[in-house]
């Protein structure tokens, strides 16, 4: 389906920015932030997937949208019960049960939400119940988890203890296709959206995987997508989408029109204030730096967005809260940047 285009109504007003850099095993601050979970209590739980080199601060981090850091779990690269390899999905069941995609592994952990040990299920493969690449996680009213297995180019459905349900979806890009799938969210109706990777778009199904509609198409225009890596939908069917190859975030209308767009806000966090307040010659240097310089027509959005600090790079997964808050995980400047829709 081609993207439809409106001007819509919808706003999204920024809220602040949490985050900074931090590699360490521990402590506050995030290291390449992929996706992100909010508990019932207001929690929030960062999946830090760090990079390669720096694995040992691969772990969960917990902190509050006021900033207080709360702790971590999980221990650093490895195939332990609580490690992680290429972790890449997060998500809570009504149980406040956290469960953790991990691509590498081919599994799903799960853990209380003060970290502890649950359980894990999954194995690589191409049968029922198998992944190669399990990337996002969402849950419907029945507390069925729905994992999208990229590699593959399917969603699976489990209950929440990791008994399979079914699944649908193949390779290609006609209805109902995927092709690199990769988030995944559940509406109040319980219908399942797909951000479909490489086919640019984002796909609605059932439950049980009956197609429903598409929505964008490759681009760079209004509700057009490259790479889309992450979708959510409101309490009012309103559809946000991780426009990640545009290093932006698209608002949708429930019927797919464009509602607005956005490329970032982001200010200092308290942790980077504290900071700068505690390192003044690295608050010297920021000072007379070009934070937001004018940058050549045919700039790229990657080289905009790379040079520009308050804009997104590398937006990897759009969350939302009881309250409607919306939280953009930034992957590539490890911090998250918390709007409201008006």
């Amino acid at each position: 389906m081609s993207a439809q285009v409106a001007t819509g109504s919808t706003t999204l007003v920024y809220v602040k920015t949490i985050g900074i850099a931090n590699n360490s095993n521990n402590g506050r601050g995030f290291a390449n932030p992929v996706s992100l979970a909010v508990s019932s209590d207001d929690r929030i739980f960062v999946l830090n997937r760090s990079d390669p080199t720096l694995a040992h601060a691969i772990r969960v981090g917990i902190c509050t949208l006021e900033e207080e850091h709360i702790g971590e779990f999980g221990d650093g690269s490895g195939e332990g019960d609580t490690q992680f390899r290429l972790p890449t999905g997060i998500a809570f069941d009504s149980q406040d049960r956290l469960y953790v995609t991990d691509e590498y592994l081919n599994r799903v952990t799960v853990f209380d939400s003060s970290g502890h040990f649950l359980g894990k299920w999954g194995q690589s493969g191409r049968r029922d119940g198998q992944f190669n690449g399990p990337a996002g996680i969402a849950f419907n009213s029945a507390d069925n988890a729905f994992v999208v297995d990229q590699h593959n180019n399917r969603v699976q459905k489990f209950n929440r203890d990791g008994e399979y349900l079914l699944q649908w979806g193949h390779g290609g890009s006609n209805a109902g296709e995927l092709d690199l799938p990769w988030g995944v969210t559940v509406d109040s109706e319980d219908n399942v959206y797909v951000a479909d990777w490489r086919n640019d778009r984002v796909q609605k199904f059932t439950s049980d995987g009956r197609f429903l509609a598409a929505f964008g198409e490759p681009g760079d225009g209004d509700g057009q997508f490259h790479r889309p890596s992450d979708v959510a939908v409101d309490s009012e069917g309103i559809i946000y989408v991780a426009d990640w190859g545009n290093e932006r975030v698209q608002v949708l209308a429930p019927d797919g029109a464009f509602q607005t767009k956005e490329r970032g806000r982001a200010t200092l966090s308290k942790w980077a204030e504290e900071f700068y307040a505690s390192n003044p010659d690295e608050s010297t240097t920021r000072d007379v730096s070009n934070l937001f310089p004018t940058l050549p027509d045919h700039s790229t959005p990657y080289q905009v967005s790379s040079q520009t600090e308050a804009y997104f790079w590398g937006p990897t997964s759009v969350t939302l809260d009881k309250e409607g808050r919306l939280y953009v995980t930034e992957s590539n400047r490890h911090r998250v940047q918390v709007f409201q829709r008006r």
